[in-house]
């Protein structure tokens, strides 16, 4: 008898939970949603991965050292030091493609779910500040 007065009582408490709808998740916008996003983004890690061959590191080593650098230090890449060449940086990349699709895709998915989630935090951070006692109200 009692048990279906604790039952009746949950019942109570949580019916204006359930009622609750959550906000419908904004929509997703079209960059996130293109197929072609992971070909532009693949093909501008390409187009910058020859620029990232041919920058000069000799000069950073020798600052972080604390000492002027040599001549042959002012000559160093990092290209010269990883021994990549632009081919095999643009062949690594062409092969992550498929990598860089399904993280695009698993973020399309996971995102109205974090988005939402978000929200409930913020109203939640919301309600623990206004129920927050004002440091400038005097005390006796």
């Amino acid at each position: 008898m009692r048990i279906s007065y604790i039952f009746a009582a949950i019942a109570l408490v949580a019916a204006p939970a359930a009622a609750q709808q959550a906000p419908a998740p904004a929509p997703l916008p079209p960059e996130l949603t293109d197929p072609a996003t992971a070909d532009r983004l693949a093909d501008a890690m390409q187009s910058l991965s020859g620029a990232l061959l041919d920058l000069h590191v000799g000069d950073v080593q020798a600052a972080l050292e604390g000492r002027k650098p040599t001549a042959a230090e002012r000559r160093k890449t990092v290209g010269s030091e990883t021994g990549l060449s632009a081919r095999e940086l643009n062949a690594r990349i062409a092969a992550a493609r498929p990598q860089i699709e399904r993280s695009i895709k698993a973020l399309n998915q996971a995102l109205p779910e974090i988005t939402s989630d978000l929200q409930r935090a913020q109203r939640s951070i919301d309600r623990a500040i206004s129920n927050m006692p004002d440091p400038n109200y005097p005390r006796r």
